[in-house]
């Protein structure tokens, strides 16, 4: 269970400094890209090094699957000819749900 519990926390890190970096290089591709309001990204990006450290400390995963569409999934895993427009409708299909969330 320890080995589980460090092995989010790290994940944890690594997730909160990838979108801080994100969103101070183009917040609004951030927001698309990591399916978070506005609200919350102001958060993020105004976290010190340590109160990264400490948030990323929780036993609970931040990130989390954004595909809770089988057909989603199926886009985006797909092999073969049209890979790029079937991404692309997987893109067009996610950008709707970001609407959902603001």
């Amino acid at each position: 269970m320890d080995t589980l519990l460090e092995e989010i926390r790290e994940t944890n890190l690594s997730y909160l400094m990838l979108a801080q970096s994100m969103i101070r290089k183009d917040r609004a591709q951030a927001l698309y890209r990591l399916g978070i309001s506005g609200d919350v990204a102001d958060v993020i990006d105004a976290l010190t090094p340590g109160q990264l450290v400490k948030a990323a400390g929780s036993n609970m995963l931040m990130c989390r699957f954004r595909f809770d569409d089988k057909m989603v999934w199926n886009l985006i895993t797909s092999h073969g000819a049209d890979v790029q427009a079937k991404r692309t409708h997987a893109g067009i299909l996610m950008s709707g749900n970001l609407a959902e969330v603001i």
